[in-house]
């Protein structure tokens, strides 16, 4: 079987869910995809690599590679490498991003300028998929285009070579070694598909009938609108290609536990977790103001943990327990919520390389798995659309069948992506759908750990650590009257409500104090927005809203260095910021925009105050952020 390196680099899980979902469809397209994260470099070799390389790469902070390619991207960028050492390597890049930022797919484009600079040629056109109106738009197209670009690879260095199960493709130009443009590898892809329809093999997309009776369902919804549950013509009477149905690969056991107690210190085996009190909680805003911002002090004294303004670090944080408890209860497991969950490999599984997955830790209850391990609020992929199908009846069958499909690409966009539809939302919606607990565990991905700015400074106040943010508040997407708040700054809310105070208040409510709630925070690398390390440099601040939390520990940081050294030269410290009401919201935000507005404005006024061009402008600004005298700290 014709194999190809497979590679990934995530941040938050989504360039590792589409490379697995590559290497799924490999096998059916005879290939072997030999599959790593981009960190585990002791498991390949791209120096000594002959078969052809596929990355899948995410895009984090302000245009960086994801924590995990740091180390491979400082390795490449070595400027005593040779501009022949990747000369014998062919690749294809898939990147992710979001147009919104100033930086698009960046961490794709920095790993594919260097490859390319160190004599790495494509054999497969760049992807370039947007989160802002959906990755799937390009990530669908771009998968379905590589099989051709990989038979022809292996066609034009193999020569007449017979390919065991090979799907060759018609082509004139097969002895090519250019990329192949994307236009024609969508062509090409079906004529794949087509050959494997015609031959009987499985392939990654089948041809499935529609089986509504299309007179009676154009009169029943004629007059209606699409909805989450309920599609219209053209897309109701459409024949669908839907994905073919991930293998299953997890054989699940529930065992009654004995009483032991669990704690959450296996949640994040890898970095290290530091259980803290909350030492001061304050209301920022007015009660009257759109969003709610709470200021938090942790108490940090007693432990190892250390931070610089402009760090910032992870809250561990567990699902809401209302929802878990519901999620239960439609699963029909809530009996059975304290047993242990047992997982096995099934021995039968089709899945390549299975292996359990490793953010369910051993031995914990089914409650503990649900609450503090899977993100039941992630919005389902197509490939759990698809998955939940085989377990639904009738007309909820039929939706999902269209959510997944390339034909319902808009439905799924506007009633799945964009309404942040997640699981529990879909099992309410489609009654009929009775999943197994193995199809969940198998596709929901690892709760996420939650990131925040530090806000103060440990000169001012040593031993402590704030941080601020907003109460995310949004309506269901399946029942609107439904006011949800985020998972994690919900759960805050909750959590110091018995010690919360408004901003006028300060000291205590008589009554004594309450006893100090405790949190599990962990570090996050970031290590590029600092202060400059000479105190007389000037700075200019802009953070809308909650963005300007790490620019009061530069200006408490600042301050407390002047009062130690008063005959020291300080520069100047300008800060901007936003709200929509300064009476109600001070600190109300905008980021994303916000993050194009002030790169825009810094261009206008460098071309308006130097003289220049705006595309002079706009290299002078590039220098700026080249040289670190340009820092971005873009939240979302």
């Amino acid at each position: 079987m014709r194999r190809f390196l497979l590679l990934y680099a995530t941040q938050q899980g989504q360039a590792k869910a589409i490379a697995e979902e590559i290497c799924e469809k490999a096998f059916v397209h005879g290939f072997s995809a030999d599959l790593h994260c981009i960190s585990e470099s002791d498991k390949y070799d791209l120096k000594t690599e002959t078969a052809p390389l596929v990355v899948v790469v995410s895009t984090t902070g302000t245009g960086d590679p994801p924590d995990t390619a740091r180390k491979f991207v400082k390795k490449i960028q070595d400027k005593a490498l040779p501009v022949d050492f990747f000369a014998h390597l062919r690749y294809g890049l898939l990147g992710l991003g979001d147009s919104e930022y100033t930086y698009f797919c960046n961490g794709g484009k920095i790993i594919d300028k260097r490859l390319q600079e160190l004599g790495a040629q494509h054999f497969y056109a760049t992807g370039h998929a947007d989160d802002c109106v959906g990755l799937e738009f390009v990530v669908e197209p771009w998968i379905d285009g590589l099989w051709a670009a990989l038979t022809k690879h292996f066609t034009s260095t193999r020569g007449k070579e017979e390919i065991n199960g090979a799907l060759q493709i018609a082509s004139t130009a097969s002895q090519r070694m250019d990329p192949v443009k994307p236009e024609l590898l969508h062509i090409e892809s079906r004529v794949e598909l087509l050959r494997l329809a015609d031959s009987g093999r499985r392939d990654s997309e089948v041809q499935e009938q529609n089986a509504v009776n299309r007179d009676q369902s154009s009169a029943l919804i004629a007059e209606s609108e699409p909805s989450l549950t309920h599609s219209v013509p053209p897309l109701s009477q459409a024949s669908l290609n839907i994905p073919a149905l991930a293998p299953e690969y997890l054989q699940v056991h529930l065992h009654e536990l004995l009483g032991q107690e669990e704690s959450r210190a296996s949640v994040t085996p890898v970095d290290p977790v530091f259980q803290v009190p909350i030492s001061k909680a304050v209301q920022l805003t007015t009660n009257d103001a759109i969003k709610t911002t709470l200021l938090v002090e942790l108490d940090i004294s007693k432990t190892d943990f250390s931070y610089q303004p402009g760090d910032a670090f992870n809250v561990i944080c567990p699902n809401s327990d209302s929802e878990v408890q519901h999620l239960l209860q439609r699963l029909q497991l809530t009996d059975r919520r304290e047993h242990c969950v047992v997982l096995k490999i099934k021995g039968d599984t089709k899945k390549k390389g299975a292996a359990l997955p490793q953010h369910i830790p051993e031995g914990r209850s089914l409650q503990f798995i649900l609450t503090w391990c899977l993100e039941i609020r992630a919005v389902p992929k197509k490939a759990m659309l698809r998955a939940l199908a085989e377990h639904a009846a009738g007309p909820d069958r039929r939706r999902l069948h269209e959510l997944c499909s390339r034909q319902g690409a808009a439905d799924y966009g506007r009633f799945v992506r964009d309404a942040h539809t997640g699981l529990l939302d879909l099992l309410l919606a489609f009654p009929s759908c009775q999943p197994p607990l193995a199809l969940l565990l198998e596709h929901l991905p690892k709760l996420q750990p939650r990131p925040y700015s530090c806000a103060s400074s440990n000169l001012s106040h040593p031993g402590k650590l704030h941080f601020v943010f907003n109460i995310v508040e949004f309506l269901s997407p399946t029942t609107m009257e439904v006011l949800r708040r985020g998972v994690c700054t919900g759960w805050l809310a909750t959590v110091v409500a018995s010690i919360l105070r408004p901003d006028t208040q300060v000291s205590p409510a008589e009554g004594g104090p309450a006893p100090a709630p405790e949190i599990s925070i962990s570090p996050r690398t970031t290590g590029f927005f600092h202060l400059p390390s000479d105190p007389a440099a000037p700075v200019i601040m802009v953070g809308p809203g909650t963005g300007i939390a790490p620019f009061i520990g530069f200006l408490q940081h600042r301050e407390k260095l002047q009062e130690q050294h008063p005959e020291g030269h300080f520069g100047a410290m300008w800060l901007f910021f936003g709200c929509r009401h300064k009476e109600r919201d001070y600190l109300f935000r905008d980021a994303k925009n916000m993050a194009k507005d002030v790169n825009d404005t810094l261009v206008e006024i460098i071309s308006k105050e130097t003289g220049v061009e705006k595309l002079e402008a706009m290299k002078t600004l590039a220098t700026l952020k080249e040289e670190k005298r340009y820092l971005q700290d873009i939240w979302s």
